[in-house]
């Protein structure tokens, strides 16, 4: 069986951007698929809400690794809200396309983004006051 991968997909995989673990991380995160195996860890540092660095680890595939290289790259200097918002539709869009087969990579990408970001939110919780203030601008 082939697989047609778009020149950026493989220039991902032959040059992943974000690849290894974040220093003094806020939030780290693993997370794996079952069926096919491939595992990715994710690592962040985030100030005043917005995605300073993050990088990732990856125990998978060509797909799985471009496309965290990509979401990483997306990412990076966005807020905690708006990483939320990510889509593995545009993940895939941005790479070109994945084979239908290899589809599944993006969504564990984008699955792992939103696992570490809850994660960081359980060990940081947005002070009530700091709620409250921002409902009251409203």
């Amino acid at each position: 069986m082939s697989l047609n991968y778009t020149k950026k997909t493989i220039s991902h995989f032959l040059h992943p951007q974000n690849l290894g673990s974040v220093k003094n991380a806020d939030a780290c995160v693993s997370i794996g698929n079952m069926v096919c195996g491939d595992q990715l860890s994710f690592s962040i540092k985030v100030k005043d809400g917005i995605i300073k660095d993050i990088k990732f680890l990856s125990f998978g595939c060509a797909s799985n690794i471009a496309t965290a290289s990509v979401l990483t790259e997306r990412a990076k200097g966005i807020t905690l809200a708006k990483a939320k918002s990510l889509k593995w539709e545009k993940i895939v869009e941005d790479l070109g396309g994945l084979p239908n087969q290899k589809i599944h990579c993006s969504i564990l990408a984008v699955e792992g983004l939103k696992k570490v970001i809850a994660e960081y939110e359980a060990k940081h919780p947005v002070p009530l006051v700091k709620l409250v203030k921002k409902k009251s601008k409203k």
